[in-house]
């Protein structure tokens, strides 16, 4: 069995292609990534000469490379997580999220088409939702609840899962998709909260918090939702969606507290900042039907899996490190330096 993996350089695909190496030694993986500046090649080091892995440099949205891949490869399954994924990012500029989260998209399953494969699976989020009030806990996405998108990048999301429907549809394409909630765990790009502050608090820098920090969101270990893609893309049902959450409701503020109450830091860091616009009040999934269906359910509490987290980024300063300097570092000042 050959699986392509899109975004494999990236946070969740680099785990999931580690999750599959590990769990099917038998299967051929084939990451294809832009290397944006979210991708990362050292993530992916340790399996570099893997005999069962293989690394291809390349745009989704790029349909000869893509097309020139598939003739080589055959490939039976593609998992496609190659997306702009970062809400702030696609507020500064909208036209990259949907070059790659909607055309590269279309590119993939154009491929599909002409290639034949057994399985096309699309990672999604459960941003595609909008959001839930805060003062209803017992409202959660199911997979029923309608689109009603928030930002640039939830709206090509959504535009991307029903692109795939359509295909689904349209022309019989095999087709699963997953939408989870948030991910966290090694290898998280440290733009996003948990790392953010994680790293901060490491050298005493301001924390920044959009508004008052009580906006929920829940948290999904990444080993779990590994998991869950892998039995989906072998035994989901075509044409289905399947959300996948962590049952982690947290507020942001609290999560921040526990960073630094496991670092042993001030409060005294977290600094409030202007709130991101249209930001959404609160996420919380339902995932009923992947663990009716397939039996998945989250194996990690947050507490453990934030402190699993916290050591990892403490024991691998020399992947982080290289990450925050440049590129990031200039996006990070004009993002909160004035806020």
């Amino acid at each position: 069995m050959t699986v392509i993996v899109t975004g494999g350089a990236g946070f969740i695909g680099s785990n999931f292609i580690f999750h599959m190496l590990d769990s099917h030694p038998d299967y051929r993986i084939v990451c294809l990534d832009k290397l944006t500046y979210a991708g990362n090649l050292a993530t992916l080091e340790s399996v570099m000469d893997n005999p069962s892995f293989r690394f291809v440099r390349a745009d989704i949205a790029d349909r000869d490379a893509v097309y020139a891949l598939f003739e080589e490869e055959k490939p039976d399954i593609i998992v496609n997580f190659a997306a702009e994924s970062h809400v702030d990012r696609s507020i500064e500029n909208p036209e990259i999220f949907l070059k790659t989260n909607i055309i590269g998209t279309s590119v993939l399953m154009d491929a599909c088409r002409k290639y034949g494969i057994k399985r096309y699976h699309q990672v999604s989020t459960d941003e595609v939702y909008g959001d839930l009030p805060l003062d209803r806990p017992d409202l959660f996405f199911t997979e029923e609840t309608p689109l009603h998108t928030s930002s640039p990048y939830s709206s090509s999301k959504a535009g991307a899962d029903l692109l795939v429907l359509a295909y689904y549809r349209t022309y019989g394409l095999p087709v699963t998709i997953s939408r989870c909630s948030n991910n966290y765990g090694p290898y998280h790009f440290p733009e996003k909260l948990i790392p953010l502050m994680i790293i901060n608090a490491l050298h005493d820098k301001p924390l920044p918090v959009y508004g008052k920090g009580e906006n929920v969101r829940d948290w999904l270990y990444v080993e779990d939702h590994c998991r869950a893609i892998d039995l989906i893309i072998h035994n989901g049902r075509v044409g289905e969606v399947y959300n996948v959450g962590g049952h982690n409701e947290m507020r942001n503020i609290d999560i921040v507290r526990l960073i630094l109450k496991e670092l042993g830091k001030s409060e005294d860091l977290i600094t409030f900042v202007t709130d991101r616009k249209g930001h959404d009040l609160r996420y919380a999934i339902d995932p009923a039907k992947i663990h009716r269906e397939l039996g998945w359910l989250p194996e990690t509490k947050f507490s453990d899996g934030l402190k699993k987290t916290i050591r990892w980024y403490l024991d691998n300063e020399s992947w982080w490190r290289p990450v925050i300097s440049g590129e990031y570092q200039e996006y990070y000042e004009k993002m909160y330096s004035c806020r």
